[in-house]
């Protein structure tokens, strides 16, 4: 007996001690591809200065309402002027002999330019041209004022997305006045509706571009996740998270039908009392963690190397410490958001009279789908959580997760998006991500699934409510940065292929 529980402990401490030879060579060894760059410098003689003439198109383009309300509901005028008004703010632009620019669907814009290689594939920049609702009783400052206060522009439309389609454009116009011809195709656009899903503008992008016989795109780059500035445990610094990813959604109503009568002789069971009990199942017993199942495991291990003590050991050793980190993550909405699919009740009814049993209940159940689940899944698992066959299940809306985009080492388009955040950030560390919300990237999938969603916008904790919210704003500094940022998203796309990389240390 003794000898059994000796060799029992012998073997429990060799396992011990595999464990600790691997964990501490993975914090030692673990890497993940970074290309050196050269970072972008106010004395580089290619620099886009943020000078108050850029400034002004910007502001300018911040003044016009073009408010999207809801689908094929948007202030068409407003639009027309902006259209109107980039077409001649950027003559460069509108006059290059191997750039063309059209109207699409009344209101968006589709830019081709035409590299001299034919045999690169194409890739596409995008964004939109409208902005949602804004109510000035609660700024402020004017929302389309764009005024500057302390260095920072306040006015809707300055993360979204304002700020891209002006820095594209800026860009390029600058990039024309420099000589520059593309050795590599690309596109760009702008629809006009993507707060209101993009039915109209992106679509018809999309329709034409099919039409027209093109099938596949090198990379597209679209809005998406963001800068933040010390928000991440175990970072001081910036952290430049990609979008690889989006959640789908799904929009459930449920109905309950009982009997009625009067409430002075009460049955046993009414509607609203067997809508209650399903709401409070549904709210109460969360979908599983899918951690690990998207990018949100690589999101982590991609930022280890920048992490400190005893952050990096846990994040470059994930197959040991993903149960811990997947509960952590699950204690916060904002990153519980990330490892599962969510779930909102956000509108209920039921009843007629203040004395009469309810003859039916209603309610309207929101997902927000992770990358890993569908539709389907989500709501059969809806359905065997409420295991209440009175309660009938329908679907009002649903989008399936969009497919997820590749983003290792040698994987051109995130590689290019990377270093070019690089670099104008040269402190940040740069990962792949889930975007919770949704773009308009959908109309798109059918080019490629190299989709990357960045939006080259440095917030602080307090900056994050701004987005859709009251006060956005964006420093004069910050659009300066994005408009470097696609200078040089435009010049690096232009490689015929990535760097030569060799990897440092092994993984095991």
């Amino acid at each position: 007996m003794r000898h059994s529980l000796k060799s029992v402990l012998s073997l429990l401490s060799s396992l011990l001690g595999l464990i600790i030879t691997v964990v501490v060579i993975r914090t030692l060894t673990y890497s993940v591809r970074t290309d050196d760059v050269t970072p972008c410098a106010k004395r580089d003689e290619d620099f886009v200065q943020a000078t108050d003439a850029v400034v002004e198109r910007f502001r300018q383009a911040l003044r016009i309402r073009t408010v999207a309300a809801s689908p094929h509901v948007y202030e068409r005028e407003e639009l027309q002027k902006l259209t109107s008004f980039i077409k001649s703010a950027y003559p460069n632009i509108h006059s290059s002999p191997f750039i063309s620019c059209e109207d699409v669907a009344n209101y968006s814009l589709l830019y081709t330019v035409f590299g001299e290689n034919t045999s690169l594939t194409p890739y596409m920049i995008t964004g939109h041209l409208d902005v949602v609702p804004a109510d000035s009783s609660l700024w402020d400052h004017p929302p389309f004022g764009a005024e500057i206060h302390d260095g920072f522009i306040y006015a809707r439309g300055t993360i979204d997305d304002k700020h891209i389609v002006m820095g594209v454009l800026e860009a390029l116009e600058h990039l024309l006045s420099q000589g520059f011809r593309p050795q590599r195709s690309f596109y760009i656009g702008f629809g006009h509706d993507e707060e209101v899903t993009g039915l109209d503008g992106a679509r018809s992008i999309s329709n034409l571009l099919w039409y027209r016989g093109i099938r596949k795109l090198e990379f597209l780059i679209d809005e998406g996740l963001t800068i933040l500035n010390n928000v991440i445990p175990g970072i001081d610094g910036p952290v430049a998270l990609i979008g690889t990813a989006e959640k789908g959604y799904l929009t459930l109503k449920l109905n309950v039908k009982w009997d009625t009568g009067h409430s002075s002789m009460p049955t046993k069971e009414t509607s609203i009392g067997i809508m209650a009990n399903a709401v409070s199942k549904l709210t109460t017993d969360c979908h599983p963690s899918m951690f690990g199942q998207g990018p949100e495991l690589d999101t982590f291990q991609h930022l280890a190397a920048h992490m400190k003590w005893p952050y990096r050991m846990v994040m470059s050793n994930l197959w040991l410490f993903r149960p811990i980190i997947s509960w952590v993550l699950s204690k916060k909405p904002s990153t519980n958001a990330i490892v599962r699919t969510v779930t909102s009740v956000t509108m209920i009814s039921g009843g007629v009279k203040v004395n009469v049993l309810p003859p039916e209940a209603t309610a309207y159940v929101n997902h927000r789908l992770h990358p890993a689940q569908s539709v389907q899944e989500a709501i059969e698992f809806d359905r065997q959580l409420i295991g209440d066959d009175r309660v009938q299940i329908s679907v009002e809306s649903s989008m399936e997760p969009l497919p997820m985009s590749p983003y290792g080492d040698y994987d051109f388009g995130f590689q290019t998006v990377k270093s070019s955040i690089r670099q104008v950030w040269t402190e940040a560390a740069v990962a792949p991500g889930v975007l919770i919300g949704n773009t308009d990237t959908i109309h798109y999938t059918r080019f490629t699934h190299n989709i990357y969603r960045f939006s080259p916008t440095f917030m602080f904790p307090d900056d994050i409510p701004r987005f859709h919210g009251n006060n956005e704003r964006l420093s004069v500094h910050n659009y300066e940065q994005a408009i470097n940022f696609y200078k040089h998203l435009i010049q690096n796309a232009d490689a015929v292929s990535l760097p030569t990389y060799h990897k440092h240390g092994e993984e095991l």
